[in-house]
């Protein structure tokens, strides 16, 4: 019998959804419509299992991007995935955006070359982390505001990929030899699945009930308009 998981990715713009069985991708559906989470998140799950020719029933797990990113994403996709873990007596799984997003270019790197996602926050800040090769975090998870002098203790040392749609706003303030800036990419339900297969094969579920996103800052709500 073969171990589905569906892993759903909304931290960004981009929504979408894939299916892995037994470790092997079977279909990934996604949506670049700004603000379509809510709208078509179910639509994605409900077409990719059908895809497959299978049903609700047959999944064993639902693995969802945790964060950081944007706090509406990552709220819908969570209280997506809980409610269809509830309601199929299944685990949750969580992944770490960023460190998703480091497994997808890694594939494409060079060992030696350090991997720096980042997720736009606002203004010049960014959330980001330094991984190796082997996704092994060197630095925290953090919210960071991007100046001239940003990393340089490790581009003095290493060459660093910088990716995500927080990079293309540090290309011109980030101007070291070492640093390498990668246009197009966005956190995948491809690369949350990946991780997602493994941690299924060590038992690493959330706590359901207890279970919030990693949303790394406050949500600071905008005040609204006076007329008076």
């Amino acid at each position: 019998m073969m171990n589905n998981i569906i892993s759903i990715e909304t931290a960004t713009p981009v929504c979408s959804v894939s299916l892995y069985a037994d470790g092997k991708l079977q279909a990934m559906f996604e949506s670049y419509l700004e603000k379509s989470h809510s709208k078509y998140l179910t639509v994605l799950i409900q077409e990719i299992v059908r895809s497959a020719d299978l049903t609700l029933s047959d999944i064993n797990a639902v693995a969802v991007s945790k964060g950081p990113g944007s706090y509406t994403g990552l709220r819908i996709g969570t209280s997506t995935a809980k409610g269809l873990c509830f309601g199929l007596d299944i685990p949750l799984i969580s992944v770490d955006t960023l460190e998703a997003m480091a497994c997808g270019v890694s594939k494409y790197m060079a060992e030696d070359i350090l991997l720096c996602p980042m997720l736009d926050a606002r203004r010049m800040e960014v959330y980001s982390c330094i991984y190796d090769h082997q996704l092994q975090a060197i630095t925290e998870t953090e919210a960071i505001v991007i100046d001239s002098e940003s990393f340089t203790s490790f581009l003095g040392n290493a060459k660093i990929a910088f990716f995500g749609n927080g990079a293309a706003k540090c290309k011109n303030v980030i101007q070291h030899p070492n640093a390498i800036f990668i246009d197009g990419i966005h956190p995948s339900a491809k690369d949350i699945g990946t991780l997602a297969c493994r941690k299924f094969a060590t038992s690493s579920f959330e706590d359901l009930p207890a279970y919030e996103p990693f949303y790394l800052k406050e949500f600071l709500a905008k005040k609204p308009k006076s007329y008076f």
